[in-house]
């Protein structure tokens, strides 16, 4: 994963450095330049305008000044405080006016056309959050070091940086809570399927749908099909018949009320539960999420309208039980869960509420959160806003269901199943999707993960001298 560390987190890394502060600010303007040159294409002659504050951020940038000016470009330093509305005529603007402690509001002058590159961080954007009060610098590119900042994943943060490059300079970020995951987190950890495994080593038991919401159920099946899950059974309360359910799966024939029971009988032989994808928000029915998520010896998913059954009760109940517990909320769900919804510091919040109700907290949002109890989180940028559509959640829920089911530990499944869905998203149209192409596309990101365990294992044959083994 790529180590992602809070302002205040990235101080306490840079004042444990042993390279003297001129050293880090020589590696990071390196950093800078050669980003520079590769935007520009080459130097000589160039025009490039660095606009750099007093602190180290803008330290970084002169001295990416010095190194250009060295190679012919032609450079001229502007302080952000000079008032100027419009930058001078540039090939190349470099934003080095105010790091990732800033707070307060910035207008930045106009770029006049010119392409920008941020250094760690557009100037104007909160390190913490992401936001962008009163204005912010707009970059085509941002070179970042050692680590990512949250202000640079979360939005609008994350739009403003543009493409996001990670500078290594040295820095020790061993420590990090914190990581974005990567195509080969994924491939890692999803398990060997061993010759001689059958139908019921992965089997998921979905409590979905409800009379007029069949297509939840039918959205997170078709997706846990996908995503591996070798069994779907399907209960939804008071459907008696559904034809329109997938092919491979079975029906569990429920009751509108009183059905928790039955669902207890039927999860004896699944490895993993998924509970609240169109399920309706009744009595009966909060009442049976209770009693089920409460008992349940198997890993459990709860979504949708099973988060808004528990409520601020999630605690009480979610302590109760001995397996794992993910939760996966969008924002109003969250508020529902929480009290309040996530304010602008979303990692601070999911990792909040999962130390509070000891469960995996999957918060939805254009960068998905994922956070254990025990403060580790894990955030997934592999999707975008094509998943801003209807279903698309259920979807989620049987992806991370089905991953569960193969036996991933609930962070992993949590953290991999946002990764999938994000990925899987992206094999469809960008405009015109639908849930159920989401679906369609787990095939595809399941067979890039395939291609990167096959690179790994190619990658082991070959000894350290590059010999055969």
């Amino acid at each position: 994963m790529l180590p992602v560390l809070t302002p205040e987190e990235m101080r306490a890394v840079d004042a444990a450095a042993p390279e003297p502060v001129d050293e880090l600010i020589r590696r990071a303007g390196a950093a800078v330049a050669r980003e520079a040159i590769d935007l520009l294409g080459g130097t000589y002659g160039r025009r490039v305008v660095v606009v750099a504050g007093k602190g180290n951020n803008g330290n970084d940038g002169r001295d990416a000044a010095r190194r250009l000016r060295a190679r012919g470009a032609r450079v001229r330093e502007i302080d952000p405080t000079d008032g100027r509305a419009t930058l001078p005529d540039a090939d190349l603007v470099i934003d080095a006016a105010y790091g990732t402690g800033f707070r307060g509001d910035y207008v930045p002058p106009d770029p006049a056309g010119a392409p920008v590159l941020a250094v760690d961080i557009p100037s104007g954007v909160d390190g913490l959050t992401g936001r962008a009060a009163g204005g912010a610098v707009h970059a085509h590119r941002t070179v970042t070091f050692a680590a990512l900042k949250p202000g640079l994943l979360l939005h609008p943060g994350r739009t403003l940086a543009g493409e996001v490059l990670l500078a290594d300079i040295g820095l020790d970020v061993s420590g990090a809570r914190a990581g974005v995951v990567q195509v080969e987190d994924v491939a890692s950890w999803l398990p060997y399927r061993p010759v001689d495994t059958h139908k019921w080593r992965a089997a998921v038991v979905l409590v979905a749908g409800s009379p007029g919401m069949s297509g939840a159920a039918h959205l997170a099946a078709r997706s846990a099909q996908r995503a591996g899950a070798g069994m779907v059974r399907v209960a939804s309360p008071g459907v008696e018949s559904d034809p329109a359910l997938p092919t491979e799966a079975v029906s569990i024939a429920l009751p509108s009320a009183g059905w928790d029971a039955t669902v207890l009988d039927e999860i004896v032989r699944a490895g993993a539960l998924v509970i609240g994808p169109g399920l309706g928000r009744s009595a009966p029915a909060t009442t049976a999420v209770h009693h089920v998520v409460t008992s349940a010896a198997v890993p459990v998913v709860v979504d949708g309208d099973a988060l808004s059954a528990l409520g601020e009760q999630v605690t009480a109940i979610v302590s109760r039980r001995e397996a794992a517990t993910i939760l996966t909320p969008h924002d109003g769900e969250f508020a529902r869960l929480a009290g309040s919804p996530p304010g602008d510091d979303r990692i601070a919040d999911a990792r909040a509420l999962a130390a509070t109700c000891g469960a995996i907290v999957l918060l939805k949002g254009p960068t998905t959160v994922v956070a254990h109890p025990d403060g580790r989180v894990r955030l997934s940028t592999s999707g975008d806003a094509r998943l801003a559509t209807a279903g698309t959640g259920d979807v989620l829920a049987g992806i991370v269901g089905a991953l569960l089911s193969q036996g991933l530990d609930a962070f992993d499944a949590a953290a991999a199943g946002a990764w999938l869905h994000g990925r899987a998203a992206m094999e469809g149209p960008e405009r015109g999707l639908i849930a159920s192409d989401v679906a369609d596309g787990l095939p595809a990101a399941l067979a890039e993960l395939d291609a990167e365990d096959l690179h790994h294992a190619d990658d082991e044959l070959v000894d350290d001298h590059g010999d055969a083994t």
